[in-house]
């Protein structure tokens, strides 16, 4: 302590000069001055005008009823796919924002979300099978950036708004933050989506009923600009039109992407326990280029007659894509060729009261074959047909503290893998699988 206080004073006299002892008191009142504005003048202001903190504890219970130890519910979101019964710790998320104001000027903002927990172990290894395996795979340690963007606003007719950076996807009507969703698990439809992307992405809002969106960034879930591990470059095209009803009491939303690539990754399993080589598929290649094209479409009404008590709510999808991967040469493999898949799902939420309400959700996935949930052959030359059923009570019985119970049915052509150990092929099944859960969320 006395030898760093020492260099401190003698920095203190090498910055103002030889000075006498006489003067050194005043040379240090005046190195202090100094040094205070120097402080003055270099920092971080954590109080800023305008800047929000917010986020959410999730964690929970969940039960899966499989018949084996070791099968998975193929379509399934990676921490609700865990075997018998597991305690979650979902995500602690933290969001900072500094948000555009209403006003039509140049103006600047920023927004930055971190998650950690079992959801964001499976965010950042979506493609990989081991993050969906067993309860013994779930990290709750795990970090993900969900996004990190600066907002800017050119005040161009009724404001022309930009994101630079990295933001979530503009697809699907369910979103990354399960409190935000109607229900705990995610649906079969959400897995299908893109998380992520990193580009940039203008919005107008041409009055108070239609506003569009339009965005070029790297690819899906990509950081960089190289979508097949570095043998293609990668870009993909954004738009988005949306309307409201009058008294904005109904949304309805249309969602579209066009790459030049396949998607960087997504709910397929590339890779299989005890294989010989890496099977790959038409949403994850390790070579070649596929374009891709999806189209979202989503709405929400809530009937002005029920007092904004029922929700109602759908989610559709369509999307295909070529593939041309010439990395596997064996002819077993089913990992080449393109394919096509198309989905629906309704949902309903009714608020009783301030305190409860049921949430129901229905969905259905179909495609030429699975190549977009599984690569494993044979089966991944099959047609694609898979259900799910969900029920979700919800109880607000504190402010900002919200807890869920769920029950969810999953059943369809090939919606299970008897996985086992080692074992290169151990066979699908068609369900039913059928899960139950609780959930506690604070948010702040």
């Amino acid at each position: 302590m006395n030898t760093l206080k020492n260099l401190g004073l003698a920095g203190i006299f090498l910055a103002t000069g030889f000075t006498t002892y006489a003067d050194s008191a005043d040379a240090v009142e005046a190195s202090s001055k100094d040094t205070k504005k120097i402080v003055q003048n270099n920092f971080v202001e954590t109080a800023q005008k305008g800047v929000k903190l917010s986020g959410y504890v999730d964690a929970g219970y969940s039960y899966n009823f499989n018949a084996n130890p070791q099968q998975k519910v193929v379509p399934r979101f990676g921490t609700d796919t865990a075997a018998a019964g597991d305690f979650n710790l979902y995500a602690f998320k933290l969001a900072l924002e500094k948000a555009l104001t209403s006003e039509n000027k140049a103006q600047a903002g920023f927004r930055a979300d971190v998650m950690i927990g079992e959801d964001a172990n499976y965010f950042t290894n979506r493609d990989s099978v081991t993050t969906r395996s067993t309860n013994t795979d779930m990290n709750s340690n795990a970090l993900f950036l969900e996004q990190a963007y600066a907002s800017i606003r050119a005040p161009v007719g009724n404001g022309w708004d930009f994101k630079v950076g990295k933001f979530v996807s503009i697809l699907g009507y369910e979103v990354i933050e399960r409190p935000a969703n109607m229900n705990i698990t995610y649906g079969l439809l959400f897995q299908q989506f893109p998380l992520y992307y990193t580009g940039v992405l203008s919005s107008y809002r041409f009055d108070e009923y239609v506003d569009a969106k339009l965005g070029v960034v790297n690819g899906s879930n990509s950081d960089n600009n190289i979508t097949t591990s570095g043998l293609g470059d990668g870009c993909a095209v954004l738009a988005a039109l949306d309307v409201t009803a009058p008294g904005g009491n109904a949304t309805w939303s249309n969602n579209f992407q066009w790459s030049t690539n396949a998607e960087n990754d997504s709910s397929l399993d590339d890779t299989q326990p005890g294989a010989s080589s890496t099977v790959v598929g038409v949403f994850n290649q390790s070579s070649g280029t596929g374009a891709t094209f999806i189209y979202n479409s989503w709405g929400n009404w809530a009937p002005q007659a029920c007092d904004d008590k029922l929700l109602l709510s759908f989610n559709t999808v369509l999307g295909t894509a070529n593939s041309n991967n010439s990395v596997d040469t064996d002819p077993t493999l089913s990992n080449s060729g393109g394919t096509t898949w198309w989905g629906a799902g309704g949902y309903l939420k009714y608020q009783f009261n301030d305190w409860f309400y049921l949430a129901s959700r229905g969905e259905y996935l179909g495609g030429n074959n699975l190549h977009k949930i599984s690569s494993y052959p044979p089966y991944s030359d099959a047609g694609m047909s898979l259900w799910e059923y969900t029920l979700t009570a919800g109880f607000n019985v504190i402010d900002n503290l919200l807890i869920r119970a769920e029950y969810r049915m999953d059943w369809g052509t090939n919606s299970t893998q008897n996985s086992q150990p080692n074992v290169q092929d151990s066979g699908f099944g068609s369900g039913p699988s059928y899960y139950a859960g609780a959930e506690v969320v604070y948010s702040f």
